[in-house]
Formats: C-alpha cells, structure tokens, sequence
C-alpha cells in the first residue's frame, strides 16, 4: 500500500495541485485565461473651467490594452449610454473583433441601464457586474482611468464639452497607436514592437519629436 505523502510527492513532482485547485477557478486566473475575450467598461468625472460637470465613457480590451472612448457628456442617460454601447459593438464589427469578445466587465454604477445588457446579450456577450466596492475587480480599465488622469486630465484646463472630446479624441489616438506598455513588452496596441538597434544605428540615431494638444502629450520617432 503506497503512503498518502508518496501520492502528493509524485503529484507535487509531476506539478499537479490538489483536487479544489484544480476545480476553483479564481478571479485572477480568470482574467488572465479570458484576457482575449474580455472588455471592461467604466464612467470617468472631469469638471471644465465653466463648472460643469462631464461623464466619459471608455472601455478597454484586457488582451491587447486597446482603448475605446465611446463619448463625453454632462447628462449619461440610460438613452446616450444604450446608444454608445450601440456604436461601440459595430466598431468593434468592422474591424473584425467582435467575434472574439464574450464578457463585458462592468460595475453596478446607476448609469448603466438593464438594456445595455440586451445589447450586448444579443450579441453573445455576458455581462459581468463587479461586487460593490471592490475596485480591483475591474483592475485593468481603473488603472487605464489613472493614467488619463495623470497624462491628461490633470495636466489640461478643460474649457467646455467640444474641447473635452477634441483631448480625448487626440488621448486615444496617441495612446492607441504610440505609448508603449509593459505588459506588450514595449509595443504600443495598434502598433507592433520596435526591433532593436544594432550598435551602429545607435551611433546615427535621430529622434523627432511632435507634439500633441499643444505640448501636453510628446511623442518621440526615430528620424528617416
């Protein structure tokens, strides 16, 4: 009769984890195993210089970082919402992603009707609400909301609502096509890794810098 501690020797060398490892499936490894097939969806405040108050809408792709502002407004209707999902699953249509798509993660803000779920059932996506106050359950698109604060909302006086979705028309051009990313070793979303330089471009190397909404944003490219 072989020992219980023989079996978990053998199972511990042949690297399988004990049976409720094997059958719980965590927040975590959830995200991580799902990350093609996961947007994420949050509401961002801003106030202009005329002392109203502005709601942004945005979503994310957990796979390839890509972010989609789907609009700004001072009054998030259940109606401007359902419609903003609307043109959100037809851009994602056109440019072939929807199929890959099965959760949307979202919290239980007010602002999102029970018809924005239909939408998105009708096109075989689940919902999926986070608990209450828990943050990190949405993890990926909170901390893309405190990098547009820190690059561009905190860094910009915002004069009224056209002047807000001109920034954040330009926010998501830049950040979709030219910020690198840790977690895409360096590549940007909509742009592939640069190849590294051999020793003797590094000697020849010129960098052009342009600017974006006025100098709030640089981006640096290597020179013909």
């Amino acid at each position: 009769m072989i020992a219980a501690s023989t079996v978990w020797e053998i199972l511990k060398t042949a690297g399988v984890d004990p049976a409720p490892r094997r059958t719980t499936v965590t927040w975590k490894d959830f995200l991580r195993s799902q990350a093609e097939a996961i947007l994420a969806m949050d509401f961002i405040e801003t106030v202009t210089l005329t002392r109203q108050r502005h709601y942004i809408l945005a979503a994310i792709h957990h796979a390839s970082r890509r972010v989609h502002i789907l609009g700004a407004t001072a009054h998030p209707t259940h109606a401007w919402v359902s419609q903003a999902i609307r043109n959100l699953l037809m851009d994602l249509e056109e440019s072939g992603y929807l199929a890959r798509i099965r959760f949307f993660i979202r919290d239980r803000d007010a602002k999102c009707p029970a018809l924005m779920d239909k939408i998105l059932s009708s096109a075989g996506i689940a919902t999926v609400r986070t608990g209450v106050r828990m943050p990190r359950m949405n993890s990926i698109i909170e901390r893309w909301v405190k990098t547009l604060r820190a690059e561009l909302l905190d860094r910009t006086l915002i004069w009224n609502q056209t002047h807000l979705r001109h920034a954040l028309r330009e926010y998501e051009r830049h950040y979709n096509e030219h910020r690198s990313h840790r977690s895409l070793a360096a590549a940007a979303p909509l742009r592939a890794r640069h190849q590294p330089l051999v020793p003797d471009e590094i000697e020849r190397l010129a960098i052009d810098r342009q600017d974006r909404l006025g100098g709030v944003i640089h981006e640096y490219r290597h020179a013909a």
